[in-house]
């Protein structure tokens, strides 16, 4: 029998296998419960509003709506919400997103079962968790480097390869000013031409082809 203290969990991931596994080991642990199951970020949003969580584990790459708006959707209305990233991918620019959406705690999926726990429990205790892997992907990030939306649609045409002319059409604004925004791409990106910030959006998951 689970105790008056015992931490409620969501668990939002849209592969079943996944989901049955994490709600396994948290029933298994006698102070954490999985109170829902949840496929995607839309119903997240909904079922969190339902049963109100203590922690929620949200996969970034969900139907509908990503686990990144998700948390931002459900952090509008309750704005104590507790969330902890799980997910396959490292991309930096995913961790930046999570976090600054409101999430505490960030893991990969091939976590081990006590990091799962040690997590859940530091978040719901107040604290971050953050994998050290990551808070050194963290630490090299340089300041203020978030592209604003007029720069993330030119680096996404530079990755599929387009040149500045090309861009410039595509976008109706001059060459000149496509090269002002490549220059300030490759500022905030710590690179030196073109090609290294196509492959640095791409390692980042600022782009995804």
């Amino acid at each position: 029998m689970k105790s008056l203290a015992t931490i409620r969990v969501m668990v939002v991931d849209d592969h079943p296998v996944v989901r049955i596994g994490l709600a396994a080991i948290i029933d298994t642990e006698k102070n954490m419960e999985c109170i829902v199951e949840v496929a995607d970020g839309a119903e997240a949003v909904r079922l969190f509003r339902a049963n109100q969580p203590d922690i929620t584990l949200m996969d970034l790459r969900l139907p509908e709506m990503s686990g990144v708006e998700a948390i931002e959707a459900i952090r509008r209305e309750f704005l104590a919400g507790r969330f902890i990233i799980l997910t396959t991918y490292e991309g930096d620019e995913d961790i930046y997103r999570a976090l600054r959406a409101g999430a505490q705690g960030y893991l990969l999926k091939g976590m081990k079962r006590e990091q799962l726990v040690d997590a859940i429990t530091a978040v719901h205790a107040g604290l971050r968790y953050i994998p050290t892997v990551i808070e050194q992907r963290l630490a090299g990030r340089l300041p203020d480097s978030a592209l604003s939306p007029r720069e993330m649609e030119v680096i996404v045409l530079i990755v599929r390869g387009q040149s500045n002319k090309e861009i410039a059409a595509e976008l109706g604004i001059g060459e000149g000013t496509v090269k002002w925004f490549v220059n300030i791409i490759l500022g905030k990106l710590g690179v030196r031409d073109r090609t290294q910030a196509a492959t640095a959006a791409l390692q980042r998951g600022i782009v995804r082809l």
